[in-house]
Order: structure tokens, then sequence, then C-alpha cells
């Protein structure tokens, strides 16, 4: 639904039904996994999870409008720009694969195999390798493994669209990678992790020692930190703070349990505060 920014008001309904990307096979009933908006031009880049489908909707003009479908890979989910702003990157995470966008041009760049099951990026995190150049980055769902993306074809060519290192992290059930343009670290979470004391904690990694064959990171034990008695504690989802020398994590624990925001210096990786509250449930 296209609705009027300032008043919420529904202006139009665009349908995301059609046929899955590989088997042309009819969908009734398809979600939407993620919708990012255009850098590039007035369009929402739009993800369709069943049929492998991203959509480029130009709400220009309403009564004309303006889609343009993008064949990709199922099952879509979520994905974020480049550094540049031009490309989007997304998961097709059910078929191991990262599928890369030209916004300026509206085509289908490039689907890479990432290496790991189940890639699950979150919005990723750029970052500037100091090998590769500017890359981007995944983590999985189904393992611990990390990949990195070269995403400058002008300035890398040869590195491009390409899987330029993989490396271990923590283990499997990750759910986002966060990285910042003045911070030095790239941090891992390990989610959906059966194990409490790597679902409770964050990797984090050096940007400027990835050049190493295997890097090392250090672990931030979030949950111990935050002092949740009760339940297990999944930590998930660092944000940067508007200055980028914050991370704030969320730790998620069931309705009737404690859950708390952990907020740590990314300078040092040392504990600053941890926030809990009544109204904080699995924020």
């Amino acid at each position: 639904t296209i609705m009027n920014g300032e008043t919420l008001e529904p202006l139009k309904v665009v349908s995301t039904r059609g046929v899955t990307v590989d088997t042309q096979e009819y969908h009734p009933e398809p979600r939407v996994a993620a919708i990012v908006a255009s850098h590039e031009h007035p369009e929402w880049i739009v993800n369709v999870k069943e049929t492998g489908q991203i959509l480029l909707v130009n709400y220009e003009d309403l009564d004309n409008l303006k889609v343009t479908t993008i064949g990709a890979a199922r099952f879509l989910h979520d994905g974020g720009l480049d550094s540049s702003k031009r490309y989007f990157l997304v998961a097709a995470n059910a078929r191991g694969k990262i599928a890369v966008i030209d916004t300026k041009k509206g085509v289908l760049t490039a689907l890479i195999e990432t290496g790991g099951q189940t890639p699950h990026p979150g919005r990723g995190a750029n970052i500037i390798h100091p090998v590769h150049g500017p890359a981007w980055v995944t983590s999985h769902l189904g393992d611990e493994k990390v990949a990195l993306i070269g995403t400058d074809p002008e300035g890398h060519p040869d590195k491009a669209w390409k899987i330029v290192q993989t490396f271990d992290a923590l283990g499997g059930g990750s759910l986002f990678v966060k990285s910042h343009p003045k911070s030095n670290h790239l941090y891992v979470d390990a989610t959906l992790n059966p194990e409490a004391a790597i679902s409770g904690s964050v990797a984090a990694f050096k940007v400027s020692e990835l050049g190493q064959e295997k890097p090392t990171f250090t672990t931030l034990p979030i949950a111990e930190w935050a002092a949740i008695a009760e339940g297990q504690p999944r930590v998930v989802q660092g944000e940067y703070n508007e200055a980028g020398d914050e991370v704030w994590f969320s730790v998620w624990n069931a309705k009737d349990k404690v859950s708390a925001i952990v907020v740590v210096d990314d300078k040092t990786l040392k504990l600053k505060t941890v926030i809990k509250d009544p109204k904080l449930i699995t924020p």
C-alpha cells in the first residue's frame, strides 16, 4: 500500500502476486520481506519472498505507476545498500545466494553463492577491507560462516560481486552484522544458536586485521553483562548511536522474563551501561 507520508492516508495498492522466478508457478499470496528506498530514483525496492522477484516501484506518478520486475532467487529476505548507495544486496536465503541490484540502471547485476548455509545479513555491513577494498558483509543462520563481497566495480573491478573472504564467527544462528564508517569493528551476533553461552554473546572483529588468513575476534558476553538470571537471553541486532562510538545490543528473553539493552563502548569493547525496565520486553 502506497500512503501519504504525512497523513498515512492510503493512496494506492500494488499487488505482489506473481510467478516464482525458477519454476514459473503462480503464487497467490507471496509475502513482502523488505522494502528499501532508492537513493537513485523515486522508487521503492520491494523484495517478494516466495516468488524471488524484486519489484522497483516508481511512485513519481501514481496514476501511471511504473513497476520494474527483476527475477532474482527464492526466498528473498533482508538486504541493504552498499557504501555507494547505488547497489542493493539482498539474501535469497533458501538458495544460499545474495542478489545484487543496480538501482541506477534497474537491473540484476549479480547472483552470488555465499558458500554458507542460509545467509541472513539484516541490512549487511559495509567495511573498507585492508586488502580487498570496499566490501559488504553477511553472516549465516545455518553455520558460523561470515562472507565478504567486494562492492567496488570501479576501484577494484577484479573483486566486485565476488566472495573475497570467508571466516568463522561464534557459531550458527546469526541474524545481524553491524559496522560503522567511524568504527574499526565488525560485530556478528548468533541469536538463534542453541547454546546459551553463544546466543548470549557477540563476536567483535577488528576490520584492520581482516587481512589475516584466519581473523580472530573478541567475544563480548552481552547477556552476562546484562545479569539476567532466568531464561535464555539472546543477543540481537547491535545498533550504533549517532556519534558512532557506542553500540546498543538488544537482549531478548521470554515475555515473562527480564530483557535488557546493553550499551558497549565501541573503541574499548567495554560495558558502558545496562538498561532494564518492565516496559522492555524483547526490545
